[in-house]
């Protein structure tokens, strides 16, 4: 379905408002020099890692142990990532590093 300029203009308009809109509010809900209620820095403290493990378990929630490869891609996969992160705390090396190398080992290794 082909859409028009005004409409593509329009809808363009309406995202940049909301990106800015999300942006902005916690800055006007917090403002410099305001005490943050701690049920924010709580979530603040746990929620990062909470994600991270989800994300882990939906990646790894389809692998499958008991056919070929077993595994054994993603086992590799995650172990690199975990000890780039632990020994350079660089999320986007250690991210970064476990992706390319789990391309390379389903396509050209197993």
């Amino acid at each position: 379905m082909p859409v028009s300029g005004r409409l593509s203009f329009v809808i363009i308009i309406a995202v940049a408002l909301t990106t800015f809109a999300t942006r902005v509010f916690p800055f006007l809900l917090f403002p410099e020099g305001k005490k943050t209620p701690p049920i924010i820095v709580y979530l603040g403290k746990v929620l990062t890692p909470a994600v991270i493990g989800m994300l882990v378990v939906y990646c790894l929630k389809d692998t499958t142990v008991v056919d070929t490869p077993h595994g054994i891609p993603e086992l590799i996969a995650v172990t690199v990532t975990v000890v780039l992160h632990v020994w350079k705390r660089n999320n986007l090396l250690s991210i970064g590093t476990g992706t390319i190398l789990y391309m390379f080992l389903i396509q050209a290794v197993f």
